[in-house]
């Protein structure tokens, strides 16, 4: 029996905007921009330099730490920049990146890693650690990289894989579109996880508007051979694809506040992460394009496009026939969660699922906000379960110690509360600001303990300098001392012998004079003697 998360809605879903045409393919783009950073975790570091020749496929920015992610040319060409670019971030800041000129040629590198179709013999540890290299990050809008989701150690046994196909958001059909053409990669990358985790059963969501994908991936699943697999059909409502809230359908298992899906014995993968997994695992290709719908209104052509990460926004909207008439808004992602966006010189990244041009109907402006009314709407609508009433007039007001007594960290930004508010009032904004502010906060604090601790240390470093100086002088004073003293004992030495030589020498003249003073036989007159 399936599960039931609190709140959430039903949506006009526009999904046959882009969905009447087979996936497009794009040709190799005239250049291409690389952020060194597309993913949570740590900026990978940069490997090469201006001028250089690149071939596709080529790692161009290696993974710091565990959780990080590495960087692959996605052309083959020169590298003309390294300095930091606009990129699609809710924060508007630019990032660090790299931009490649295509040299026409689009030559994968000689350095791919050797294909690995008996998988099933390979160990872990090198499996995992190609996935790593491979770039491959959830492609679901998270970005986590996949290799740490596929390690969750011996302490958090994996009961459950689910594979969300459920695509809840409005407009965005990648996923869609990609179970239908390559449900088989999907099932064989599926297989791929499965060998890793082993675990008892793997559940794929996909929500019931989605009849080809539905078919296709059962079709899949029975000429796999795979066992434990099932195709799950689940009620259309958003937001379904959150991970927290398809565990809760499929498992009718709840995480808990504050806590991962590992915890409760599941883990889930997003079925472009798998088709990703198969790719890099079966034929040894990095993570360098991806599926993107681009739709809306607002452009000529809707429909879904394999392209490269890194293309530029305007390299899709041109594929895909231009800008209708119609055209106001830019947005990365959904209408829901997704990012606005200034203009369309901004690069495809690895969490990009799709890009809506929409009309001035199809989003709601955000300067026309009134007043709360404390209606509650947006209580009733939180699949979370949270009171973003309460969350705003924190968030509001800056007390940010209160806002996260009342979980601020578990909202996941769907955006149901503020679709729902009757006094259009951008909840949501608010949230992404405290969380920011919070963050900010964090890492200033932590700056503050680090150049303490360094205070801290440089006084402990002069002081101990201070105290070996100190150590060092009257060990040299000392030793001054006794040479001083030993100085004095051989003058005291020296005199006293001077005065004993002094003495003899005194005693020997004394000697002499009485020895002449007194008259003996040698005395007589010579030849004297009795008559």
């Amino acid at each position: 029996m399936l599960g039931k998360f609190h709140g959430g809605l039903h949506l006009p879903g526009h999904k046959t905007l882009s969905t009447l045409k087979p996936i497009g393919e794009t040709p190799a783009p005239a250049r291409v921009v690389l952020p060194v950073r597309q993913h949570i975790g740590n900026a990978a570091e940069v490997l090469v330099s201006v001028g250089e020749q690149v071939k596709k496929g080529q790692k161009i920015a290696a993974a710091q730490g565990y959780v990080s992610a590495p960087v692959h040319a996605s052309i083959s060409g020169t590298v003309t920049a390294i300095e930091d670019r606009d990129v699609p971030h809710p924060s508007g800041l630019q990032s660090l990146c790299i931009e490649i000129e295509s040299d026409g040629r689009d030559e994968w590198t000689e350095d791919l890693p050797e294909p690995l179709p008996n998988y099933r013999e390979v160990p872990d540890l090198e499996l995992r650690n190609r996935l790593r290299e491979s770039g491959i990050v959830g492609l679901g809008g998270a970005a986590f990289p996949t290799s740490v989701k596929l390690n969750p150690g011996e302490k958090s046994p994996i009961r459950t894989v689910v594979i969300n196909g459920a695509e809840c958001e409005p407009y965005i059909t990648c996923d869609d579109m990609l179970m239908r053409e390559h449900a088989a990669e999907i099932v064989s990358g599926i297989g791929i996880v499965r060998h890793l985790l082993k675990p008892e059963q793997v559940l794929i969501g996909i929500e019931d508007n989605k009849k080809e994908a539905i078919s296709a991936m059962r079709q899949a699943v029975r000429e796999s051979g795979e066992e434990d697999i099932e195709v799950v059909v689940v009620p259309t409502r958003y937001p379904t694809g959150g991970e927290k809230q398809l565990i809760k359908v499929l498992t009718n298992q709840e995480v808990p506040p504050h806590g991962l899906p590992a915890d409760i014995g599941v883990t889930c993968h997003n079925v472009g992460t798998v088709y990703a997994v198969h790719e890099a695992i079966i034929h040894g290709r990095p993570l360098i394009e991806r599926v993107v719908t681009v739709t809306g209104n607002g452009i000529e052509h809707p429909q879904n496009l394999r392209v490269r990460i890194g293309a530029m926004f305007s390299d899709l909207t041109r594929q895909a026939g231009g800008y209708s008439d119609a055209a106001s808004y830019l947005i990365m992602g959904g209408p829901m969660m997704g990012i606005s966006l200034r203009h369309d010189q901004l690069p495809v990244i690895k969490a990009t699922n799709c890009l809506l041009v929409a009309a001035e109907s199809e989003v709601r402006p955000v300067n026309d906000a009134s007043a709360c009314i404390r209606c509650g709407d947006c209580v009733a609508a939180c699949p979370v379960n949270l009171l973003p009433q309460q969350m705003y007039w924190y968030a509001r007001s800056g007390d940010y110690d209160k806002i996260q007594e009342f979980s601020l960290f578990d909202c996941i930004e769907c955006g149901c509360c503020s679709y729902v508010c009757p006094a259009h009032i951008p909840l949501v904004q608010y949230y992404r600001h405290a969380k920011n502010e919070i963050w900010q906060q964090e890492k200033r604090a932590r700056k503050t303990d680090i150049a303490r601790q360094r205070h801290e240390f440089r006084q402990a470093r002069l002081e101990r300098q201070q105290r070996e100086k100190a150590e060092k002088l009257a060990k040299k004073r000392a030793a001054l001392k006794a040479d001083t003293q030993s100085d004095e004992a051989k003058k005291k030495t020296i005199q006293a012998a001077m005065e004993r030589a002094k003495a003899r020498k005194q005693k020997l003249a004394q000697d002499k004079a009485e020895s002449a003073a007194s008259p003996g036989k040698d005395a007589s007159t010579p030849g004297g003697g009795s008559d």
